[in-house]
């Protein structure tokens, strides 16, 4: 009887939590005990959270800076039949974190790709702003320098609620420029510190959030959200005005 062919491996993209790690789901903590090896952006950070949960699952570093060179090698250990886990310092994979190349890589390799639910900072801080949520873009991080201010053009005139990540050292910044590009009474809040002890979101204008800020420093993961372009209002047009005439009706 022919050996039968290996079965293919799986990568599971596995969130964890961005403060509280009562967020950790069970399935998630099963997950990680069960599988060959977790690729970690940060050994030492994701660590606290494995001994947390007595997970002891061998851990290997995977990150922006090796992701490509690195994503060759597990595309064929998953092939073999490896089951491999994805986590990043906090909250879900992929999203403005490592991760893309190896889930297309997968993809491209006919690997099956599992992604758990789980923790992401945005949805809370979209939901706390008090902005609509019905329809909305994430633009995770803005470009640093080059390209910075055309992409805050373009979003100028985008009518759906924004989603920004940010650092405390350029938040300001950040909303000064968004206070010139989008307008300075456009609505906007500020979440920092999501599921953690200090966990705060301050709502008001962005001329108001750029002052309350420029004189509080802000610490901890920053996500910003922004009102969208308000549509412009059309005056009222009169739906039989193509029937009308100036001639008087013939008797």
């Amino acid at each position: 009887m022919a050996q039968q062919a290996a079965v293919a491996g799986k990568l599971y993209v596995v969130p964890t939590p961005v403060g509280n790690l009562d967020d950790m789901t069970v399935r998630a903590v099963n997950v990680l005990k069960a599988v060959d090896t977790i690729l970690a952006e940060d050994t030492r950070t994701s660590g606290v959270l494995m001994r947390h949960f007595g997970i002891t699952t061998k851990m290997q570093s995977h990150h922006k800076f090796n992701e490509h060179e690195t994503a060759g090698a597990i595309i064929s250990r998953l092939k073999s039949g490896e089951r491999i886990a994805l986590v990043s310092d906090a909250g879900t994979p992929v999203i403005s974190d490592p991760g893309f190349t190896l889930v297309r890589e997968c993809r491209r390799n006919g690997i099956a790709v599992e992604c758990l639910p789980g923790p992401t900072a945005f949805v809370p801080a979209l939901v706390d702003s008090g902005l609509p949520c019905d329809r909305f873009c994430f633009e995770g991080f803005l470009p640093q320098k080059k390209g910075r201010a055309t992409k805050m053009e373009e979003l100028s005139k985008e009518e759906r609620t924004m989603i920004f990540y940010e650092s405390p050292l350029r938040l300001v910044k950040t909303l000064e420029q968004m206070a010139a590009c989008f307008g300075a009474e456009r609505e906007a809040s500020v979440s920092r510190e999501i599921s953690k002890l200090h966990e705060s979101t301050h709502h008001g204008t962005l001329a108001e959030l750029t002052e309350y800020f420029s004189k509080n420093a802000p610490r901890g993961e920053i996500v910003i959200v922004v009102e969208g372009k308000k549509q412009e209002k059309n005056e009222k047009k009169d739906k039989y005005a193509q029937f009308k005439t100036d001639k008087k009706p013939l008797l």
